[in-house]
């Protein structure tokens, strides 16, 4: 779920991986506790100036966690997907005004008016279903989620909403003739020069993934180690979650998204466009696939927060002054020391204000 705005959860002592920048260090330094790895990346003005691990991204092999380390990026997929419908849209394969029974097939009566821009937005009334790990195929998501019960009227009220965007996915291999792993991967990530980012189609390097910790610090694993089919999560994970990435190829994507390499000057004003109020008090709308906030003391902000059970990040784009940060950790929650609500709201906005001074 996105965040009340720009919550944080990170714990551990920096670990210097080139570049390092100093306020951004000392800032670090002030605000992490001991504790778990993770890496956080602050790009400005198209340049990469801090990109560095901190803690253990494997304590039993004694990895140190770095820039190059790959995570589960949880939710923060979400706008891959969103970036794969607008990029489809450009082709003239559909539009976000589609109902998904264009390319979804027939539906029931009650979800005949849900159209992708529903989905994209979490307003199409759609319940989640089962567990991440599910060993569900893509027409059987489909299917149960077509046939379940709906919260609300399609376009009347905002649920957010998993199974929405792996329908999302479902709908770019319907109107992409591709899987979704392999349409993100040449129409999204290869142009931006994102080499470690996807499912299992990136050749990770030994010990390049992240192991995630529990609340007892006990080893849950690589993301890849959990119940997967072989090309990929099952689908009530695929499209809303599980990608893997790194802080490197997170500032590849920002700095994409910041040119016209990967979607039109058109598209990404439909992408970022404020459109459905989350949380009057925050200022936070739902665009696609990311959270919006209008105005900031950093200007106009987009912003998507990702979360399982083990770990926990954020990636954060100043729209207006060029900036860009993402953090994530594998170990996000401690009983009794820390947890997110003992940091929110500290790190995301403190990165973005040391990046701007």
């Amino acid at each position: 779920m996105i965040s009340p705005w720009l919550p944080a959860a990170l714990a551990g002592v920096l670990l210097s991986t080139a570049p390092v920048h100093p306020r951004i260090e000392a800032f670090l330094d002030r605000t992490l506790p001991t504790g778990p790895g993770g890496t956080v990346a602050v790009a400005r003005h198209g340049t990469l100036v801090h990109c560095a691990g901190f803690g253990l991204a494997d304590r039993e092999a004694g990895t140190r966690a770095g820039c190059d380390t790959a995570y589960d990026v949880m939710s923060i997929t979400k706008q891959f997907t969103a970036a794969a419908i607008m990029k489809l849209q450009m082709a003239g394969k559909l539009r976000t005004t589609d109902r998904i029974s264009v390319h979804l097939g027939r539906v029931p009566a009650d979800k005949r008016l849900i159209t992708v821009r529903h989905l994209l937005t979490h307003t199409s009334g759609l319940t989640d279903l089962g567990d991440d790990y599910d060993p569900v195929s893509r027409d059987t998501m489909v299917r149960r989620a077509l046939t379940s019960p709906l919260r609300s009227v399609p376009g009347t009220e905002f649920h957010y909403s998993n199974v929405g965007y792996s329908l999302l996915a479902a709908v770019v291999e319907k109107a992409s003739g591709r899987s979704y792993e392999q349409f993100l991967a040449e129409r999204l990530f290869a142009p931006a020069g994102m080499t470690s980012t996807g499912y299992v189609l990136p050749r990770w390097a030994p010990g390049q993934i992240a192991v995630e910790y529990d609340r007892d610090g006990e080893r849950r694993g690589r993301p890849t180690e959990h119940p997967w089919a072989a090309d990929g999560p099952y689908w009530y994970l695929r499209g809303n979650g599980g990608m893997l990435s790194t802080a490197r190829d997170m500032y590849r994507w920002h700095r994409a998204l910041e040119g016209d390499t990967i979607l039109s000057r058109k598209a990404k004003a439909e992408m970022f466009r404020a459109r459905v109020l989350v949380d009057r008090t925050a200022k936070l709308y739902y665009a696609y696939g990311w959270g919006v906030f209008p105005r900031t003391e950093f200007g106009r902000v987009a912003e998507h927060d990702g979360g399982n059970d083990w770990s926990y990040g954020d990636l954060a784009r100043s729209l207006d002054k060029g900036v860009m940060v993402f953090w994530i950790t594998n170990h996000a929650y401690r009983q009794g020391r820390w947890n997110l609500e003992e940091l929110n709201g500290e790190l995301t906005p403190g990165l973005l204000r040391a990046s701007l001074k």
